[in-house]
């Protein structure tokens, strides 16, 4: 059944935004007048990659750059990736990637390999389900380039910050997964666009109900500033990136 809905609902999001991303492409075209899209290599279930798709919102090569997180002052997002990315339009083309089976529309977002071979023994369990296109993380964390845009070390202070409870919310979902769950974060993926503060208690909500525990809970309520935490398996803070 989720593998029917993906389907579904990838069609039906891919026709009906299917205008607004033709504007977009055409608009990063114009910019530079190279591919308006972009297909990075990460790694999904069971450590196999692929290709996702997404809407440029860099210059050209800035991949060689060696850094994996982008803050909200990063000057390798152009003009026009900032306003696909403060949309989320750029996420949309990675419906495709549903389609052909690599994504689900529901799970841990996938990561680079230069990330997921820092994983812990338990951190692995997140390649155990397809990587999905939103999830509770991408909820809670969804100003991540505002969290890291102050910062000299992005990567580091990703790892330090935001993997930690990331990575948590990523295996509370794959331990408690289920139908209802996804279509909860889907609404609540479209609320935080508008109502961020409601999303956020909708998240609590799931939580507290699956019996998360308290210290989770309290950091994705997202009223105090982030601390560095080890990440799950670990027993130290990452100190280096």
């Amino acid at each position: 059944m989720k593998r029917v809905i993906d389907i579904a609902l990838s069609v039906l999001g891919l026709v009906v935004l299917s205008p607004l991303l033709a504007i977009a492409m055409l608009l990063i075209w114009r910019q530079d007048g190279h591919s308006p899209l972009y297909k990075g290599r990460r790694v999904g279930k069971g450590s196999r990659s692929f290709h996702m798709i997404k809407l440029r919102s860099m210059a050209v090569n800035a991949d060689s750059s060696g850094v994996v997180s982008t803050s909200a002052t990063d000057g390798r997002v152009t003009p026009i990736g900032r306003v696909v990315r403060r949309t989320k339009l750029d996420e949309a083309m990675q419906l495709w990637n549903v389609l052909e089976g690599d994504m689900s529309l529901v799970g841990p977002r996938p990561n680079v390999s230069e990330e997921t071979r820092l994983y812990t023994q338990a951190e692995r369990q997140l390649l155990a389900v397809r990587p999905g296109i939103t999830d509770l993380a991408s909820i809670v964390f969804s100003d991540e380039s505002e969290i890291l845009k102050d910062s000299s070390m992005p990567d580091l202070e990703y790892n330090q910050l935001i993997r930690p409870w990331k990575s948590r919310l990523g295996l509370f979902y794959v331990a408690n997964r289920s139908l209802w769950m996804d279509l909860q974060i889907l609404w609540l993926t479209a609320r935080v666009l508008v109502d961020k503060p409601a999303a956020l208690r909708g998240v609590k909500r799931i939580l507290a109900k699956h019996g998360a525990d308290e210290q989770l809970i309290s950091v994705c309520r997202r009223d105090a500033a982030l601390y560095p935490y080890p990440p799950p398996g670990a027993t130290e803070i990452v100190t280096h990136r």
